[in-house]
This record gives C-alpha cells, sequence and structure tokens, in this order.
C-alpha cells in the first residue's frame, strides 16, 4: 500500500513538503504525530491523527506516537484565543499512561521493524536546562522567523507569553530530537501545526544538517458548519466513561449524508471500493442510512468493542419497538445506557416510599408529575388509550408501585407515540 496514495483518496492531505512523497516510496521511514495530554482521554479530534499513523503502519512505515509530557507543561498556542492552564507532572503523568492505553487499542507495538513506538518529550527535556536550550536551539530560529507564524501573528495583538512564545522551538526539537535518535523524517499533524512542523524541520536543517518532511491533514469540518466532534455536553470522548458507547455511536449514526460519506473515509478502513459500493447502495435508499450504520458500526466496533456495539443498537432501537418486546427490552437496559437514552427527556422526581405504598396511574400523571396539566386531563388520555407506563399500555385503574421500577429507581411514562417523561425514585 502506498501511504500518500492511500490518505490522498481519503481526502486526508491538507499540506505537504516537496519530496514526502519520495520519501515514502523510497524506503521504509520513521514518522511521528504528536498528542496533547491536556487530558486523560483522547476525543475523536485526536482519532483523525490516530487513523493517519494507522495507515502509516499498514503502509509498512514506522509509526511514532508522541505524547507531549514537557510540552503539556507549555501549551500549544495554535488555534488558541487564550492562555492555558498548565497541568502539574503528576497529573500530566496520569494523563500520559491513559492516552498510551487508548493509543495500543489502534497501533500494533509488536509487529518487528515498524512496530509502533510511544515516546514522551519530557524524557528529552527534564535535564535540559534554560541556558543550554537558548544557546544550543535558540540561535539557530531567528525572531522574525518565529514572529510570522499564524499561530504567533493572530495572538500578538491580544497578548502571548514568552512561554507560548516558545512553543514552537520546544516542538521544533521535538522533530529534532526524533530525527538525530530515531531517524524519524517525517512529522504528521493537523493543518493547525503546519508552522510548528515546519520549524522543525528548519531546525533539523540548520542545526543538523540534515533533511526531513513534513504532511498535514485538514482540520474536520461539518457540513452545517457546527464543530466537529462536539455535542451540547462537549466533546465526543474515546473512553467510555466520559462517552458512553451509547452516545459514542449516536454521535455517528446522526451524521448528516455529506458528513457521513466524508467520515467513513477519514475514520474506517474501508478501501475505496468499497466505500464507494455503499455510497451507491445509499443513493438509492438513502432513508435506510447505509452509510451512517456502516460508519457508526465499524468505529464503535474498533474503539470500544462488538459487545458494546450491540448494546447501542439494542438501546437505539427500544423507542421503535412495542408491546412485550418494547418492555422487556426497556427492563434490559443497563441503567446508565437508560439514562443515556432518556438524557434530554422532561422529568420529574417521587419519593421512593409513596411508589412502595402504590400511586394511582392519575396522580402520579398530573399531581405527582405535571406531565400532563390535570386529573382530568389524564384521564381523557387514559380513555382514549393513549398512556403507556414502561411501553405497557395502561387504564385507569393502573396503580403505581415498586415492580414497576426500571434499575429499582425509574418509570418512563409516555402519551402517544413520542411525547415522554421520566420519574426518578428518590
Amino acid at each position: 500500500m502506498n501511504f500518500i496514495e492511500e490518505i490522498r483518496w481519503r481526502g486526508m492531505i491538507h499540506d505537504m513538503m516537496p519530496g514526502t512523497e519520495e520519501q515514502f516510496a523510497k524506503e521504509l521511514t520513521s514518522a511521528y504525530i504528536g498528542f496533547d495530554p491536556t487530558g486523560d482521554s483522547l476525543h475523536i479530534g485526536s482519532l483523525v491523527q490516530i487513523m493517519i499513523l494507522v495507515h502509516l503502519q499498514n503502509a509498512g512505515h514506522k509509526p511514532y506516537a508522541l505524547v507531549g509530557g514537557a510540552t503539556g507543561m507549555v501549551g500549544d498556542p495554535s488555534g488558541k484565543s487564550a492562555e492555558r492552564n498548565l497541568l502539574d507532572e503528576e497529573t500530566l503523568n496520569h494523563n500520559v499512561a491513559c492516552i498510551q492505553k487508548q493509543l495500543e487499542q489502534f497501533l500494533d507495538f509488536d509487529c518487528g521493524e515498524n512496530a509502533a513506538e510511544m515516546v514522551n518529550n519530557y524524557d528529552w527535556f527534564k535535564e535540559f536546562n534554560f541556558l543550554d536550550f537558548i544557546r544550543d536551539v535558540g540561535k539557530h530560529l531567528p525572531i522574525n522567523y518565529m514572529l510570522a507564524k499564524d499561530s504567533v501573528k493572530s495572538r500578538i495583538e491580544t497578548g502571548m507569553s514568552f512561554t507560548e512564545f516558545s512553543y514552537q522551538l520546544v516542538q521544533g526539537y521535538d522533530f529534532y530530537w526524533l530525527n538525530k535518535n530515531k531517524n524519524c523524517k517525517v512529522q504528521l499533524g493537523g493543518s493547525d501545526q503546519w508552522g510548528n512542523i515546519v520549524t522543525g524541520t528548519e531546525l533539523i536543517r540548520r542545526k543538523g544538517g540534515g533533511e526531513a518532511f513534513a504532511c498535514t491533514t485538514p482540520l474536520i469540518k461539518k457540513a452545517d458548519g457546527s464543530k466537529f466532534g462536539k455535542t451540547e455536553g462537549g466533546n465526543v470522548w474515546l473512553d467510555k466513561t466520559k462517552t458512553s458507547p451509547y452516545k459514542f455511536y449516536q454521535y455517528w449514526i446522526n451524521a448528516s449524508d455529506e458528513d457521513a460519506a466524508n467520515y467513513i473515509r477519514i475514520f474506517t478502513l474501508k478501501d475505496q471500493a468499497e466505500i464507494e459500493s455503499l455510497e451507491k447502495e445509499h443513493v438509492e435508499a438513502p432513508h435506510l442510512r447505509v452509510l451512517q450504520k456502516a460508519l457508526a458500526d465499524d468505529i464503535t466496533v474498533r474503539v470500544h468493542s462488538a459487545a458494546d456495539l450491540d448494546a447501542a443498537i439494542n438501546a437505539s432501537e427500544v423507542l421503535f419497538k412495542k408491546g412485550a418486546e418494547a418492555v422487556d427490552a426497556l427492563k434490559c437496559l443497563p441503567a446508565n445506557i437508560f439514562e443515556d437514552v432518556f438524557e434530554g427527556v422532561p422529568q420529574a422526581e417521587v419519593t421512593k416510599s409513596d411508589i412502595e405504598n402504590g400511586i394511582n396511574i392519575v396522580d402520579i400523571l398530573a399531581a405527582q408529575t405535571n406531565f400532563l396539566k390535570s386529573g382530568g386531563e389524564a384521564r381523557r388520555a387514559l380513555k382514549e388509550n393513549s398512556i403507556s407506563v414502561n411501553k405497557a399500555k395502561v387504564g385507569e385503574d393502573k396503580t403505581i408501585n415498586s415492580e414497576d421500577l426500571i434499575n429499582g429507581k425509574h418509570i418512563l411514562l409516555q402519551r402517544g407515540k413520542k411525547n415522554y417523561f421520566l420519574v426518578k425514585a428518590v
């Protein structure tokens, strides 16, 4: 597999230095991408760069994943409008360990000469004192060269600390160190990193007399203009304790047709013929959402597991099931997934002791929860046979009790097909 050809047809190239493609064609080439350790999990924005490393390794080249234990203490100004909070060493070490574990899900660290390697720039910066750094590194790059970077120019009016200004030198030295010690010849990354990356190639040329290359990916944007990887609840994380597999699956399954066509190239390993076949199938029957399902299935299994995918699909289908099947499916939902499915649904709290003593259905619909405006409205809805409790139709003789609690704490009320209300026992 030709690495550059592979990521080119997938739309994953933004900028590339002359000679980069020839370098990959010439020999097994080591390349690296840096990951920001400001959190203990990567999010799906980082997944773009992870996939680049996966394609790199699949093409027979050697990937290095650099986790910035040192640069995390400085803060990358690229794309930032304000100074970032700096983290202490203990927090950074924890974050680095968590990120390494996530990267091991995607990259093979034991496959011979092109096995992936993890490096932490704190290892070579921890003994590097300030005077040595400005003497051995700072003197090689003119101040006007550094001021010309977009990441600097965009902040020059609002202010930038020397710490952030020096970031490009620090990242540039990372590339120099990896080039010198690991024969790493290419740095990869997002297009917002282009300025920092070429600083590294310039430092390698000026300080070491060597040759180095760069290639960046476009920043992913959604067709509607909203930010990729964000929901109302914040980032979509790879860690299932931060973003549940159900919510993760929902993010992809709800992608627009245009976004799904873009995402399936970037975030899956499906080949060009398979993707084009899926696109054709999707055009013929868009209501089946073939692209979205193929995308969501593939990426949920690789980030989480087949079991998590099955659970996410089952949870997604709960709302569309009817009768006894719907009742059983609802009761089988684990508590955390149940809350994810019905997140945003109006809700009210009722004391568990009241439920254990029994509450008439009219009272819980109206007086106890205000789901319906009055007891009269509740009775009319019950006579119309439009009220369900936990997906099962009920009448005026229904008494809510502890047997109706799902996972010991939830009762799902419903009027008609789509009007839901959640009761929490407290």
